[in-house]
């Protein structure tokens, strides 16, 4: 089904050739703002993602005092951290036919003083083997690889 529309505009009907130069620039500018699998783990996603999540527990914050408010947001941003990386991992072009292929995203979040968070996230997930092994594609067991020496290097602090 075609349907003939016909745009008005302020200084009157657009012709059918403005209104394609107009398309046209529309397209160039949908393309500029184009999502990238990183913009997931912006602050901005973030914030959205902790937002939806105060709104969806606004019954409960109402009951908690500022402490157990403040406590409650952190948990929140720590929850949407994971979420939104475990998006960013699984995103992307999926392997060919016949190909394997797996993803690891490890994300370090300044928590304050000399503190950091570390999220991790696998696509596709890992597969437990029993016995404290895994089976990884090789970047996974290249973050794992990352991982332990980051416990490592904690390990080796406190002592």
């Amino acid at each position: 089904m075609v349907r003939k529309v016909t745009c008005h505009h302020p200084a009157g009907v657009i012709r059918p050739d403005a209104s394609a130069m107009h398309a046209r620039r529309a397209r160039r500018t949908l393309v500029a703002m184009a999502f990238q699998p990183d913009d997931l783990l912006g602050e901005a996603a973030l914030q959205a993602a902790v937002a939806a999540l105060a709104e969806r527990n606004q019954h409960h914050l109402a009951d908690m005092s500022e402490r157990e408010q403040a406590d409650a947001v952190g948990h929140w941003r720590e929850l949407a951290m994971t979420i939104l990386t475990a998006a960013r991992t699984a995103s992307g072009p999926e392997p060919a036919d016949g190909e394997t292929g797996g993803r690891a995203a490890i994300v370090l979040e300044d928590a304050g003083g000399d503190e950091i968070t570390v999220h991790a996230s696998f696509y596709p997930q890992l597969e437990d083997l029993g016995g404290g092994e895994v089976a990884a594609t090789p970047a996974q067991a290249t973050a794992l690889e990352l991982l332990e020496q980051l416990a490592g290097d904690d390990d080796a602090e406190e002592d």
